[in-house]
């Protein structure tokens, strides 16, 4: 009897072990599951044609599709006064690696409100002003959405320009907004449709938030006059809309700082709240250092001291508290007399360079005889050009002319210099004739 307990003990046991490992199996089985079937997501529109143009082995590509600038010789271009604060951070023996508060650099962001909003701006000397150092201008744009998703009635519809820059609708939707356009860029006349543009606001329900690019509109580089943006200023108090600035090129659009805070500073001086996503990654060249703030101008200084608390309390989950070197880097250019005066001659170094481009390219097309109009490319302003070229052309240039640019027909001005422009414009012509 013992033997036969011993036997059924013995047998129960390895029973038990098959069960658990046909459980684990199934377990496994079902924890392979969770991801077996995803399929993968379409590649972003510029990323994607930029990694077409890293696998192309032509030695004459050009690449037109980044927004990153590049001097006359296709090369990225580190600001002096970038690296001339670098050495003087190495050497300050103070500095640290710790933690920045949830809301940033200190001085950091009292330099970037004063660039954004002016020396003499009433609502800074009031105190109304409240900023938040985030991560350049998407990161901006992110914490402001959430900022405004948390006052404003989930029906609220943001109203951006068509067209846009593709992220600033995708970052309005994670927010929780949904997105209509307004007209913009008048691709008959290729300039802007001031007309449609005012109508679609007026529309729009009362307390919409219009989402309006500061200066260099991207992707057209078309921007309002003085006398629209005032006329556009007038249309959003009327509708009692609310006013979101993205504010991606101060300085690098005609090369001067004040002209390029033109109109969000007379929003302001007009008693105007709104808000701000200001990014360091293209005036200053910083990319990949992620510096850029958020602003909220408010009713008052206790409003303003409220709401700082509201947008740290958006930042902590999202990604705690942003990087230092890039805000130390502008800090201390902002700070330094000297360096903000070569900082701003260094600024119109590369917008000329990007002015003198657009030139050379409409002179070289015209020269060409092209078919069409081409005064739009030297209209046009700051980084980018709308061409106004047709998807098939786009397609033609990338596939038998190694020349990589979005299919909509933006290009970057910064990606032309004087060895490529002349190629590109005998591609354009080529590419115009050919589906003419």
């Amino acid at each position: 009897r013992k033997s036969r307990r011993l036997k059924v003990r013995a047998q129960l046991a390895r029973m038990e072990k098959a069960q658990n490992r046909i459980k684990n199996m199934a377990l496994q089985a079902s924890f392979n599951a969770y991801f077996a079937n995803v399929e993968q997501a379409p590649p972003d529109a510029i990323f994607g044609i930029k990694s077409m143009y890293s696998k192309d082995t032509d030695p004459n590509k050009i690449n037109l599709s980044v927004g990153a600038y590049r001097d006359d010789n296709g090369k990225p271009y580190m600001l002096d006064v970038v690296r001339k604060a670098e050495e003087l951070l190495v050497k300050d023996n103070s500095r640290n690696k710790e933690y920045l508060g949830i809301d940033g650099h200190p001085e950091f962001r009292k330099l970037s409100a004063k660039l954004v909003f002016g020396e003499d701006s009433k609502a800074l000397t009031e105190g109304r002003v409240c900023t938040a150092q985030c991560l350049s201008g998407t990161g901006s744009l992110r914490v402001g959405f959430e900022f405004l998703a948390q006052f404003f009635p989930r029906k609220t519809v943001v109203y951006s320009s068509s067209p846009t820059w593709g992220n600033q609708n995708t970052v309005a939707m994670k927010a929780g907004f949904q997105f209509k356009s307004y007209r913009y860029w008048d691709a008959k006349n290729r300039n802007l449709d001031f007309k449609g543009m005012l109508q679609d606001i007026e529309k729009a329900p009362s307390g919409s938030i219009i989402l309006l690019h500061a200066c260099a509109h991207n992707p057209t580089g078309v921007d309002a006059t003085p006398e629209q943006w005032k006329a556009i200023m007038e249309v959003i108090r009327k509708r009692n809309h609310f006013p979101f600035f993205d504010s991606a090129y101060q300085g690098f659009a005609t090369g001067d700082l004040d002209n390029d805070a033109r109109a969000i500073r007379m929003f302001v001086d007009a008693g105007m709240q709104l808000v701000v996503a200001q990014s360091y990654a293209k005036n200053f060249g910083l990319y990949g250092e992620r510096a850029g703030c958020f602003h909220v101008v408010c009713p008052s200084k206790k409003s303003a001291t409220a709401l700082s608390s509201h947008i740290k309390r958006i930042i902590r989950p999202m990604y705690s508290n942003p990087p230092k070197h890039g805000a130390e880097i502008v800090s201390t250019v902002l700070s330094d007399p000297n360096l903000f005066k070569r900082w701003k001659e260094e600024i119109k170094l590369m917008s000329g360079r990007i002015i003198e481009m657009r030139k050379v390219l409409r002179d070289e097309l015209v020269r060409l005889g092209t078919p069409g109009k081409w005064d739009h490319i030297v209209s046009q302003i700051g980084m980018f050009s709308f061409t106004g070229l047709s998807r098939k052309q786009c397609e033609l240039l990338i596939q038998k002319h190694h020349v990589y640019l979005l299919y909509n027909g933006r290009i970057s001005m910064a990606g032309l210099n004087s060895k490529n422009v002349k190629r590109f414009a005998k591609a354009v012509d080529h590419v115009v004739r050919e589906t003419e």
